[in-house]
């Protein structure tokens, strides 16, 4: 869709935009992402009925433009997910953390940048699988309100269908009728196993239990080597002894933390003392 006239994003708006939300979200907007930037707000310009992104700049750091700053963080941050996306990620949870736990002892798991929840209800599933009535916990934690409130909806397009292992798609999953049609449901049972939290990582951990591993795959990409390390110092404390460490395979932790031993690539263990 065209832009209205004028609204054409200028280098120093640019600027004003990239540096707001790297103090807010920490994620680092490099010039190349200038189209980006002015595609995601336009619609939001329209929405306000701003005649141009000083405008809207202006109105989103206002006391009254705190809603809308949040719409604003929700465009530009980025929610690339899939269901059991990087598959050794779950063969590792499969083979060597779910069997080396003591039985009858809760396993707690956060998907520290859970976007609109494939991540989460992928590693639920295999918890509910695996380990039956025993104690289990999925945390899951985005600061996107609107991606969100997709998680807990647990509606997806049925085009994720083949995302999904077959036998979990039969146990744990529904196809969407009437106005859902198109759509595909993760169980009632399963998604109240799974608790949503507003949560930014530039920001100190809500107050929660340790946790037995976390995932947080895929977000430090779009962050500087400062941010990844202020991050990753929050989260350790969260972080049971011998805990696990997840990133994203094309991230690492080099130069990030020395608290944490590699494993297998991806895959980070805090030491037992």
């Amino acid at each position: 869709m065209a832009r209205p006239a004028g609204t054409v994003l200028s280098e120093h708006e640019f600027n004003r935009f990239s540096a707001l939300i790297h103090r807010i979200a920490g994620i680092s907007m490099s010039p190349a992402k200038k189209p980006l930037i002015t595609g995601r707000l336009a619609k939001r310009l329209r929405h306000c009925q701003l005649a141009s992104y000083g405008d809207y700049f202006t109105f989103i750091t206002s006391t009254q433009g705190k809603q809308e700053l949040q719409e604003a963080v929700d465009a530009l941050t980025t929610n690339e997910t899939h269901f059991f996306r990087e598959p050794k990620h779950f063969d590792f949870l499969r083979q060597r953390v779910i069997p080396a736990r003591h039985i009858g002892q809760g396993l707690r798991i956060w998907s520290a940048a859970c976007s609109s929840g494939e991540e989460p209800y992928s590693i639920a599933m295999m918890l509910d699988e695996l380990l039956g009535k025993e104690p289990w916990e999925v945390i899951a934690s985005d600061i996107s309100a609107r991606v969100l409130d997709r998680a807990r909806s647990g509606l997806f397009p049925i085009e994720r269908m083949p995302e999904i292992p077959k036998h979990y798609l039969t146990r744990y999953c529904l196809k969407g009728i009437d106005k859902h049609a198109g759509s595909l449901l993760i169980e009632k049972s399963l998604r109240d196993r799974v608790r949503f939290i507003s949560h930014n990582l530039t920001q100190p951990a809500p107050g929660l239990e340790p946790f037995d591993v976390i995932f947080l795959r895929n977000v430090m990409i779009y962050f500087d080597q400062e941010t990844k390390r202020q991050v990753v110092s929050r989260l350790l404390p969260l972080l049971r002894p011998g805990g696990h460490f997840l990133v994203g395979h094309s991230e690492s932790l080099n130069g990030v933390t020395d608290a944490l031993r590699l494993v297998v690539p991806a895959v980070y263990r805090k030491p037992d003392r």
